[in-house]
């Protein structure tokens, strides 16, 4: 008796711990499209993703980099202080995407150019993403704009 107890017991541990298994890899693979790596264009030019990643660039609109297309089309210039990656985008902007102000993209890298999909700028005069402050500090070019109000 003793015996079946004990194979009941251990096929349901096996079952359960199969099952764990199977539900990791579903939910890993799930989310393989949902994840978006944030990159500053230093690290786009240094290390360029292949044309079939999608990640999110972030930065500063070059100044006079705006162009409009036909269409819905707009392309512009996005830094961090050490590099400049091109970017094109079909649709309509946010309405605070301006030069000289941070923004963050989502799209491709694909033949010198990011293709975004997506386009996020600041809420209001002194928000700017996280990954975006980090990358212009790490350039050496952020200036806090809580600081320049106040002066």
């Amino acid at each position: 008796m003793k015996s079946l107890k004990k194979q009941r017991r251990i096929q349901v541990i096996a079952v359960a711990v199969v099952a764990l298994a199977l539900s990791t890899v579903l939910i890993g693979y799930a989310m393989r499209d949902g994840i978006n790596f944030f990159r500053a264009p230093s690290q786009v030019i240094a290390e360029p993703p292949g044309p079939d990643e999608v990640f999110r660039i972030g930065g500063l609109v070059t100044e006079g980099s705006i162009r409009r297309g036909e269409g819905e089309t707009i392309s512009f210039s996005v830094t961090d202080g050490g590099a400049v990656v091109p970017v094109t985008y079909t649709g309509v902007l946010p309405d605070l995407f301006e030069e000289n102000q941070g923004m963050v993209g989502t799209g491709r890298y694909i033949s010198g150019v990011f293709e975004a999909t997506e386009i996020l700028a600041k809420h209001d005069e002194t928000y700017m993403p996280k990954e975006v402050v980090d990358a212009l500090k790490e350039q050496g070019v952020y200036q806090d704009p809580a600081r320049d109000s106040e002066g």
